[in-house]
Parts: C-alpha cells; sequence; structure tokens
C-alpha cells in the first residue's frame, strides 16, 4: 500500500514556527513504531528513533521530519520501540494455586486463616556462582570530576554459592557461603535458622522455596518435616522467582556488594558478604509487599488470550 506523501508546511507567521503534519500522518508513523522490525522486511531486533526515521521516509509516509519531531509524536503515548522487556508465560499449570498461598503466607494467612503469632514464614534461595574476581590493577577510588575506576581484567579466584534465608515479617535474615549448593547446604541453612527461637518452639515455620533440584517435590517436604516436624515447605511455581522475597534481598547484594565484583580472595569475598548480611540486618524492614491474590487474578486473565493465541 502506498501512503500519500506528505511535506511539513509552515503556516504564515514565518521560519520560527515549527511544521505541521495532518493527524493521519502522526497516526501512521506511530503504527509503525508499534511494529516488530521483521514484519517491516528489516534485519533489526528492534527499532530505534533514526531507524523510524528512515523507515517513515522510504515508505512515502512523509517526504521529510526531523528527530525532534517524532521524539515528540511517540513521547506523547510513550511509545519507546527501542526499549525491550523479557517476560515468560506461566508454565505451571498449578501456577494460581502455588502463587496464591505464597501471597497468602505473605498476608499473614494460610487456607484461609490467619497465621497465629508463633507461625513464621521464611524466605529462602541460593545465589549460586559468586566469583571473586581479583583484578589485575588496584581498584582506583573517585576522585574530583572522576568515577571510581576498576580494571577491566581480573583473576579468577574461585566461586562461593550464598545461601541465604529471610523472615518475611520479622525482617531477620540468616545464610552462609557454600562451595556449592545441593541437598546438605540447604538443609545446614534450614538448620542454621531452626535451632533458634522463636523458630524452635514455633508452632509452623512456612519455607518458601523455588524448585532448585536441592529441594524440589514431594521427597524435599518430607525430608525437611521428618527434620524439622514443625517446618513446612511451600514451593513456588515454575519460573516465578520473582514472587520469592529472597530474590529481593539477592538484588540488593548484587547491586551494593558485587558490583563491581573486586575481591582478592574467596574469604575475603566471604567477610564482605557476612558483614553485609549484618549490616542490612541492623536496618532492615520488612519489604512493602503489595502484589495481592486479586493482582494475580488480574495479570492470569490478562495473559491468558495471550498464551492461548502463542499456543495457536
Amino acid at each position: 500500500m502506498h501512503w500519500p506523501v506528505y511535506r511539513a508546511s509552515r503556516n504564515s507567521l514565518g521560519a520560527g514556527v515549527p511544521p505541521s503534519f495532518p493527524p493521519s500522518v502522526v497516526v501512521q508513523v506511530k503504527a509503525l513504531a508499534c511494529e516488530l522490525p521483521h514484519r517491516l522486511g528489516l534485519p533489526l531486533s528492534r527499532l530505534s528513533l533514526a531507524d523510524i526515521r528512515q523507515e517513515v521516509m522510504a515508505q512515502g509516509i512523509v517526504a521529510q521530519v526531523s528527530g525532534s519531531t517524532l521524539w515528540r509524536w511517540l513521547s506523547a503515548d510513550a511509545l519507546r520501540p527501542w526499549q525491550h522487556r523479557s517476560w515468560i508465560f506461566p508454565r505451571d499449570p498449578d501456577f494460581a494455586l502455588k502463587a496464591g498461598r505464597i501471597l497468602d503466607l505473605y498476608a499473614r494467612l494460610w487456607e484461609g486463616k490467619p497465621l497465629h503469632s508463633s507461625e513464621f514464614v521464611i524466605s529462602a534461595d541460593e545465589k549460586t556462582s559468586i566469583q571473586a574476581r581479583r583484578r589485575k590493577q588496584p581498584t582506583l577510588p573517585p576522585a574530583a570530576d572522576r568515577p571510581m575506576r576498576v580494571e577491566h581484567e581480573y583473576f579468577r579466584q574461585g566461586a562461593w554459592s550464598y545461601l541465604a534465608a529471610w523472615d518475611v515479617h520479622r525482617a531477620k535474615l540468616f545464610g552462609h557461603c557454600e562451595k556449592k549448593n545441593g541437598i546438605a547446604p540447604t538443609d545446614r541453612l534450614i538448620a542454621e535458622v531452626m535451632r533458634h527461637e522463636p523458630y524452635k518452639s514455633a508452632k509452623r515455620v512456612f519455607w518458601i522455596m523455588d524448585n532448585c533440584s536441592a529441594h524440589r517435590g514431594h521427597k524435599a517436604v518430607e525430608r525437611i518435616r521428618s527434620r524439622w516436624p514443625n517446618a513446612l515447605l511451600v514451593h513456588t511455581p515454575v519460573h516465578a522467582s520473582w514472587i520469592n522475597q529472597i530474590e529481593i534481598y539477592f538484588s540488593i547484594v548484587q547491586r551494593k556488594v558485587l558490583t563491581p565484583n573486586d575481591f582478592s580472595s574467596l574469604s575475603q569475598l566471604e567477610q564482605c558478604l557476612m558483614d553485609f548480611q549484618t549490616r542490612y540486618e541492623q536496618t532492615a524492614s520488612p519489604f512493602q509487599w503489595t502484589f495481592t491474590r486479586n493482582d494475580l487474578c488480574a495479570l492470569l486473565g490478562k495473559l491468558q488470550p495471550q498464551a492461548a493465541a502463542a499456543a495457536a
């Protein structure tokens, strides 16, 4: 289809007035910006502002248009085709059930009933392959008009798995480093929590964990219950790490401790992780979790037709 070619027109006020285009042109440009590049026959993964400008002129939508004009049109509808965000459809057939139980626990509910004061909710996981990278040249501190400088090349000093547990409602942290993750390291983390009060004599302690092989399935539920009778393992849905609050803490560790990564040894890395854990807990408060069952139902309702279309 060939669109009529529009040239910018200026009104009688003179050269200082911005060019004007009919609304139909603006609509066509916005429609083009909302297309996937391959549908336009372009060998691109996403469209930049320059790509859009080139394409609208190549298609004959306009004879000439400035980048600032395109930016203004797209910004009016918050269109940013040069950005992208990864996501994944829920693949667990019991996603709503599993996610709903965890959202209830965050709201201090279990099977429709409020939790007792002697019941606790722990969110736990492992952050694996945390490398200690000793830089080949010393890191330079910031100075006037100069940021911190970190040498790009480094020596690998080994790696830790950092296992951590977060009391969702009391903002208490537990954790330690292990050479690798697995059943034994997971059990050591649970023991680190369960041997302390108030968890030791609690009515129930709910452990929210993902489906890693070290704590997957009914066998893991039974193993943990056999060693700690008041501990109840609650699995997140598959591919739903965002629903596990310990991941929020791990993201804080990544930003504040591990970026940039400059450690002379594994022992220094371990000490830094443990010191930060202590420091963070001193001023920590429970995360303000606002995503509820109602939000979950709305999200799944929105995704259902899209998932059906993708599967067709």
